[in-house]
């Protein structure tokens, strides 16, 4: 079985081709930090016309690396939601039309899932696991019991994880995108300040930056001459240190022997580093995807289609009142 994925959900255009073995024929993104990068962040109305402007391209580039027309494919998955409203309605109309044109399979996937199966490439998972999700837009810890079954056990309260990382680069004045510019800068710097850890309390598991984030703000405020080395690495610390926290109470209440972490802020290595350091502490297995596979990609989708496919097994015709959803809720299990 051959799955093609398309993603949109934000600022990058990204397509894959993978079979029902997960054997990855082609992996295409076109990102648009360059567009987004004078403005500190992502602009809306840009990135849907980006989209637009590449969705075509990045199509004939997967098929072509993929040696393959699209009536081999057998099923197409696309992410409905959450994100850029306009963003995902670029991609969820061109696979509409894909499909009703040769009369293929289309599943709408939550983005959050596909961040979550994404550590299935590079790993040998064994289920249950913890799964922290965590990104520009999204910051939030599961229970995964298997693909399609989710426990939502915290998220963040306020700023994502990775949204922190932009904002405190931009008060730094360093550019965007701000977690591979911190983590850079953290290289050189020494966790010297004590920012305030926003635990929140035991046995709450959910996640709050906005305070870390104010606190950043009112230090540089105060302190101009402080080494901005010294900032970045005690922000990227207090991060690290809020994730372990939380990892480890999900443990300790679900007796699990499994964590992961994903999405784009994935790629930090100091972070992954000090999750997987607790995890071999703690005799714990840890799963984490390769770069390619944390930041927003299609093969993650397409996964996430073929196990909703072995679920569901819905043939066309598709729905077509599906649309894109700036807010969508994860199909959760108790």
């Amino acid at each position: 079985m051959l799955i093609l994925g398309i993603e949109t959900s934000c600022d990058e255009t990204a397509m894959a081709v993978i079979d029902d073995n997960f054997k990855i024929y082609a992996n295409v993104l076109y990102s648009q930090i360059e567009a987004h990068s004078k403005f500190g962040g992502v602009v809306p109305e840009i990135a849907s016309r980006k989209h637009i402007e590449k969705i075509e391209i990045i199509f004939k580039e997967v098929l072509n690396k993929s040696n393959m027309e699209f009536k081999d494919i057998d099923i197409v998955g696309v992410t409905e939601g959450p994100g850029l409203v306009g963003s995902l309605l670029v991609g969820v109309n061109f696979a509409k039309g894909l499909c009703y044109s040769l009369k293929k399979t289309l599943y709408g996937i939550h983005h959050i899932e596909g961040h979550i199966l994404s550590v299935m490439f590079d790993n040998n998972v064994d289920f249950p696991f913890i799964s922290l999700v965590a990104s520009g837009g999204h910051t939030s810890l599961f229970l995964v019991k298997e693909p399609g079954k989710y426990k939502l056990l915290g998220k963040t309260l306020d700023d994502a994880a990775g949204e922190a990382f932009d904002k405190v680069a931009k008060m730094l004045g360093l550019g965007y995108p701000g977690g591979p510019i911190i983590e850079k800068y953290a290289e050189k710097g020494e966790n010297s300040i004590k920012f305030p850890k926003a635990f929140i309390e035991k046995k709450n598991l959910n996640f709050s930056f906005s305070g870390l984030k104010t606190a950043v703000l009112n230090f540089i405020r105060k302190n101009n001459e402080y080494p901005v080395e010294d900032i970045c690495c005690s922000f990227q610390n207090n991060v690290a240190d809020t994730f372990v926290f939380k990892i480890n109470e999900a443990v300790k209440m679900y007796n699990i022997k499994n964590i992961a972490f994903s999405g784009g802020v994935s790629c930090n290595n100091f972070i992954k580093k000090k999750i997987k350091d607790f995890a071999s502490s703690n005799n714990l297995n840890f799963y984490t995807p390769s770069p390619v596979f944390s930041t927003d990609n299609g093969a993650m989708i397409a996964l996430a289609a073929f196990f909703k496919h072995k679920k569901e097994s819905n043939y066309y015709p598709f729905d077509f009142k599906m649309n894109a959803m700036s807010r969508m809720k994860l199909c959760l299990e108790n």
